[in-house]
């Protein structure tokens, strides 16, 4: 559920499920809202469960459970995998150290899960596990006046710079937790985390007091994050190893055992995985998305769109398929995101779309240069 949704209601927000939490879908003008984030800046709730691990063995438990190294330090936080004893992605999450809890921010869908199945491996350790999603409200801040953004309403310390770090400090009469995004969006970006009871106050806050920022939902999350090149739970990493999509900020190839360590570090060793992940613009579609004005109803895109799971050809091969399609808000042209055969070279790509092919040209990701370089933009070892 929304903690402000009397807020957004104001901005007339449409809505859709994610996870089984309803979030804002959009406001409807996705495309355009999605150009004033690229622009200047934008403030969205997030959707995320929230979980708190306490307890004095709570470091060297997550640690041993995921695949990066969790921070021993109050303050920093870690982008981390848990995956299957086959390497497939089970969940992301961001991974915490807030003095004597880690908090745990995954998508909504996998909280149950991770809290049984943590909860069940307890045993000897001082270990405890809560879903606290219920206690915080969480509101993302992006775009190139970010910090412009958040330097005009935060009281107390400056705004942090390294990614995933966080300060504490307050908006308006409220206390907040603000953290440096990893640029998911391809732009310098926070989140800012407060009192369930608070966060009316802190997203109206974000919106209307100091520099403005645009109301965003996920349409345009889900369409900014694939012009940065960035792989989602929910399109790209569920069920997938992580070397197809290049998360080497998500590994530690040094730390100890995990579940799935042996088939990614397997993977990481032959030097190129089967698949990876590659942008296209879809040459075909350009015409008709330029008949469509802002003033559209958002819907209509979806329409001209290829779905997820569309197939992708190389000349009468077929190499892979389609993980999102949107329309990007800096060019207005329609893009996708693939998983293909690692070694096709795509030179005469299409995708099929309603049963009929549609042009498409492979381009380097990121397919726009914003204010900042997503850190989840991928990486392959040994690639020329």
């Amino acid at each position: 559920m929304t903690l402000v949704s009397d807020t957004h209601g104001e901005h007339g927000a449409t809505y859709r499920d994610r996870g089984g939490r309803r979030v804002v879908d959009h406001y409807g003008k996705p495309e355009r809202v999605g150009k004033a984030v690229r622009n200047v800046v934008g403030a969205i709730e997030m959707g995320y469960g929230v979980l708190a691990v306490s307890g004095d063995d709570r470091v060297e438990f997550v640690d041993n459970a995921v695949s990066n190294r969790i921070p021993a330090e109050d303050g920093q936080g870690v982008y981390a995998l848990l995956l299957d004893p086959q390497g497939a992605i089970e969940t992301d999450m961001y991974v915490y150290n807030a003095d004597e809890r880690l908090l745990v921010f995954l998508p909504p869908e996998r909280t149950n899960a991770v809290t049984e199945d943590w909860s069940s491996k307890v045993f000897i350790q001082d270990v405890e596990i809560d879903d606290v999603t219920a206690d915080f409200g969480v509101f993302g801040v992006h775009g190139p006046k970010s910090t412009e953004k958040v330097a005009s309403v935060l009281g107390g310390p400056g705004a942090p710079e390294k990614p995933l770090s966080f300060v504490r400090g307050s908006m308006v009469d409220a206390g907040v937790t603000v953290i440096a995004a990893d640029a998911p969006l391809g732009e310098e970006g926070y989140e800012v985390i407060c009192a369930a009871e608070d966060a009316e106050q802190v997203f109206d806050t974000l919106i209307n007091r100091g520099l403005n920022a645009a109301p965003f939902g996920y349409r345009t999350w889900d369409a900014l994050s694939a012009e940065a090149g960035t792989p989602l739970f929910e399109y790209e990493l569920s069920g997938t190893v992580p070397n197809v999509l290049g998360l080497r900020n998500a590994l530690d190839f040094e730390k100890g055992c995990y579940v799935g360590q042996e088939v990614v570090s397997r993977v990481e060793n032959q030097g190129r995985p089967s698949r990876r992940l590659v942008g296209l613009e879809l040459d075909g579609l350009v015409d008709v998305t330029a008949e469509i004005d802002g003033d559209a109803e958002p819907d209509r895109y979806e329409e001209i769109l290829p779905s997820p799971g569309a197939a992708v050809f190389d000349g009468d091969e077929a190499v892979g398929e389609v993980t999102r399609a949107a329309v990007g808000p800096a060019s207005g042209e329609p893009i996708a995101l693939a998983l293909v055969g690692f070694d096709a070279d795509l030179a005469d790509p299409t995708v099929r779309v309603d049963g009929d092919e549609t042009g498409a040209t492979r381009t380097a990701l990121p397919f726009v240069d914003g204010s900042a370089r997503s850190a989840r933009l991928p990486t392959y070892p040994n690639d020329d």
